[in-house]
């Protein structure tokens, strides 16, 4: 499994990290360094070149990690795994909307409750309460063949990529929108039904 580099939870645990060791990581030596540290801490080891494509050091980035390399990281920093880590965040709510501020939302961040607004050409918008093991339902819709009390199964939204919603209706149904722009618009709505973040991909 990997996860997407550029997301801001990737940035706090390099942030953690550094803290633990003391010092932002610049150079090379420092990279090796913290292989060495890692090894010695936990017997696992993390080449110095994958850190520095973390760290975007080199020049050789990648666009994805992979779980083993969060999950080892996580636990240099803060002694427990990276689904831990990621939570630890939402509990102090220290980057609460940062977490939220992306191209890409996942229901592994969400809690029960939580509302989405998503949008998708012409003029559709509606809104959706996580009702928790990837499962939402529709509060309000504008313009779609999605309505008020529609429930359907998702995992993941991302913004200018084509929403495939399963189960749609508690049926055998699979509804598609945003086929040829993919969703544009993207919001995590607080409990008080305002944004604390939007995006808008036009």
């Amino acid at each position: 499994m990997t996860i997407k580099s550029d997301i801001p939870q990737i940035c706090a645990l390099r942030e953690r990290v550094e803290n633990k060791l003391g010092k932002s990581l610049n150079t090379h030596s420092d990279f090796v360094e913290l292989t060495s540290l890692i090894e010695l801490e936990l017997r696992q080891h993390i080449s110095e070149s994958t850190l520095e494509r973390i760290w975007n050091y080199s020049t050789r980035g990648y666009d994805n990690v992979s779980l083993r390399t969060l999950n080892v990281l996580s636990t240099f920093a803060i002694g427990d795994n990276w689904n831990s880590f990621c939570d630890l965040l939402k509990k102090e709510k220290k980057i609460e909307s940062e977490v939220f501020n992306l191209e890409v939302m996942s229901t592994e961040d969400l809690n029960i409750g939580d509302k989405i607004r998503i949008g998708w050409m012409p003029n559709r918008l509606c809104i959706i309460r996580y009702l928790g093991e990837n499962r939402f339902i529709a509060e309000e819709c504008e313009n779609s063949t999605m309505k008020k009390g529609d429930t359907f199964v998702c995992h993941q939204f991302i913004l200018g990529k084509e929403l495939v919603m399963s189960d749609f209706r508690q049926e055998s149904k699979i509804y598609i929108v945003g086929k040829e722009h993919g969703i544009t618009t993207l919001n995590f709505l607080d409990g008080g039904g305002e944004k604390s973040s939007i995006i808008i991909y036009e």
